[in-house]
């Protein structure tokens, strides 16, 4: 069995993963396992431990069952729902945000216009407070061009969506999504690590990762070597995207190959607009 301390971002133990996760945040997790969700979706509960009113992070799916499970999570904890965010606009994040402020009374803030009810956005340098919580928005696209993540100064804490996961790694979701973009995200949210002292990752599926600077180096890591395995997989004559999957992914589940084309489309993009093939 392998240490957690020893997997890259140091993911909390235990198979249990809907509860608290820090001082200000509660996970109640949504019943959409895949091999594409994990475990399901990281809908999150935030809240300064003495205010009755919270935020919440990606209601997740159209689930009736789960969209009321996640009041009910609230109101038992004394706390009202005043607002929802959203980190991007895949449906098992976002599809149940528009029953989920019917049920709430809640405005949803968005990057996307199109995923927002209510006059208010989002965007770079937003900074939100509910009760005496504070969030900053902080703009990480990669995985998708609307992509957020929230800065939790207080819990130093993260919370990255699809950004980056709590187990594995994330998809570049080309064409929306774009490697040069990711990795210039993930450098920024080295800096957090290194410059506000974040060390906690609240992610949008997988286990909480208790070292951010770990996972955020393990996946700049990662994305160096994927980037230099498809250069080297063209230069040997796999010219199609499938090609280069079935070459460079051939250890991976091939239930995964379809979203690793995606990432690799978006590894040719780069290597071409860099002039590397």
């Amino acid at each position: 069995m392998t240490d957690a301390h020893t997997l890259p971002g140091q993911p909390r133990g235990g198979s249990v993963l809907s509860g608290p996760a820090t001082a200000r945040a509660v996970n109640v997790l949504a019943p959409n396992p895949s091999a594409m969700t994990l475990d399901g979706t990281n809908t999150w509960i935030l809240s300064e431990p003495d205010s009755d009113l919270a935020v919440v992070i990606d209601p997740g799916p159209l689930d009736d069952g789960h969209l009321r499970h996640v009041v009910g999570t609230a109101e038992r904890a004394g706390k009202r729902i005043a607002l929802t965010l959203l980190t991007h606009g895949h449906p098992d994040h976002a599809e149940g945000a528009g029953r989920f402020a019917e049920l709430t009374g809640t405005k949803v803030r968005a990057l996307d216009p199109a995923l927002r009810l209510g006059d208010e956005g989002l965007a770079a340098g937003n900074v939100i407070s509910v009760g005496g919580l504070e969030l900053r928005v902080v703009p990480t696209p990669g995985h998708t061009a609307d992509s957020l993540s929230f800065h939790l100064p207080a819990d130093r804490a993260v919370l990255t969506g699809d950004t980056v996961l709590g187990r594995g790694t994330t998809v570049v979701a080309h064409p929306d999504g774009r490697l040069g973009d990711y990795l210039d995200t993930l450098r920024r949210l080295r800096s957090l690590t290194v410059d506000d002292g974040v060390h906690t990752v609240l992610p949008g599926h997988g286990p909480v990762l208790e070292d951010a600077q770990g996972a955020v180096e393990y996946y700049l890591a990662h994305r160096a070597h994927r980037l230099a395995q498809v250069e080297t997989a063209v230069e040997n004559g796999h010219r199609t995207p499938s090609e280069v999957v079935a070459h460079v992914y051939a250890d991976v589940d091939r239930a995964l190959w379809p979203a690793a084309e995606l990432s690799v489309r978006a590894q040719l993009e780069y290597l071409r607009e860099h002039g590397l093939i």
